[in-house]
């Protein structure tokens, strides 16, 4: 008799992050497993550094910011999550509760969407803004895909395409200059830094859950806390700064 690959050990909430703090606790197991696939908390921080990343342009398109916005939660949070989830080496993060045709066909669909939108903008305002698209489109595939024997899989890389290149490619879809470009690789180099600190924490975190044998609860905990106020405390900064250039925007 057939096996049902929706049956498998690896459905097992223990060998999943099914059970993960950012993944909500209601509704239909594939709802809360798509929801946790896109690690909002994580997402919103790399939408966080593209949206502040704007906010310094001095000149400044509010439908630009949208923009950077939706190709990053669709980019990132989306594809390159589906595409984590299809190439880690190591521990499947959401087991069976999608197939590999659903990864991909989610993968493909957020890469459409957050390209369509890049290359408008690209073709016809910002065309700077190429450089940084093509790179952040080979992290998508090098990052998650574990490619060139695992070369771009670690926290520097990540920290390179999830903090430093969001918030130069905010600022970069309004200014379309790489002149006067200093204070943007500041920002830049603080965004990098964040990401940084964020991966190797949630590295340990990892490293703790899988180690079910002997789980710390109280470093788990203790790990659990600093991601929840990075990612909080990042959100917040960036919405304090939107309503502050906001007001002086409108005045």
């Amino acid at each position: 008799m057939p096996q049902n690959p929706y049956r498998s050990d690896r459905m097992q909430p223990n060998n999943t992050r099914i059970n993960e703090w950012f993944v909500p606790k209601f509704g239909p197991i594939k709802f809360r497993a798509l929801v946790g696939l896109l690690f909002l908390p994580y997402t919103g921080m790399c939408i966080s550094f593209a949206l502040t990343g704007s906010m310094i342009s001095p000149v400044l398109d509010w439908m630009r910011v949208y923009a950077i916005g939706i190709i990053y939660f669709f980019a990132l949070g989306l594809s390159a999550h589906c595409a984590d989830a299809m190439g880690s080496r190591a521990r499947k993060p959401w087991g069976e509760y999608f197939s590999h045709v659903e990864l991909k066909i989610m993968m493909v669909l957020g890469l459409v969407i957050a390209y369509g939108i890049g290359i408008y903008y690209m073709v016809f305002f910002t065309p700077m803004l190429w450089p940084i698209a093509v790179l952040e489109g080979f992290f998508v595939f090098a990052y998650n895909f574990e490619l060139f024997g695992s070369f771009f899989h670690n926290n520097f890389w990540f920290a390179i395409s999830w903090g430093a290149l969001p918030f130069l490619a905010g600022y970069i879809i309004q200014a379309n200059s790489y002149q006067m470009i200093t204070l943007p690789l500041l920002g830049a180099l603080v965004t990098f830094i964040i990401s940084y600190v964020e991966i190797r924490i949630s590295r340990k975190y990892k490293a703790i859950i899988r180690n079910n044998a002997a789980i710390n609860r109280t470093k788990l905990k203790k790990l659990e806390l600093k991601l929840k106020m990075l990612s909080l405390s990042t959100i917040i900064v960036s919405i304090l700064v939107i309503i502050i250039r906001y007001n002086t925007y409108s005045t």
